[in-house]
């Protein structure tokens, strides 16, 4: 799973399966680094017009896979509470494609949302100068 991955969809699950469009809006922006050491990074933010700084949501801390799972352990956090929390989300990797999804409490109410990735191409990356 190691690797450089971009935001393609961002849905709100409702107790019956039916999909909604995610807090990002239907054009979502996003990267997501998972490093081979354990480090991760992930940054997001809607895509269809101007954004505020609030709009922004971005973490970065230590990754592993537990079992069907990637656990992501927050060190620093655009929103305070997420700091030094524990993020667990279901993960399923299909080819260049890695969905993850969870539950969020939002007002106190579950929320089930779904994140879906496509792996960034190495020939997409920036070479280094010699």
């Amino acid at each position: 799973m190691a690797g450089i991955w971009r935001l393609e969809a961002y849905d709100d699950l409702d107790e019956a399966g039916r999909v909604s469009t995610g807090p990002l809006g239907t054009r979502p922006e996003g990267l997501l680094l998972y490093q081979p050491h354990g480090f991760m990074s992930v940054s997001m933010m809607p895509g269809d017009g101007p954004t505020a700084v609030a709009d922004f949501m971005g973490y970065a801390g230590r990754w592993r896979i537990a079992g069907g799972q990637v656990v992501h352990e927050i060190t620093v956090a655009s929103h305070p509470h997420l700091v030094h929390s524990r993020q667990v989300r279901d993960a399923v990797l299909d080819g260049d494609v890695l969905t993850l999804e969870g539950t969020s409490y939002l007002h106190g109410r579950p929320v089930r949302r779904r994140l879906t990735w496509r792996r960034v191409p190495c020939s997409a990356r920036p070479r280094e100068d010699s």
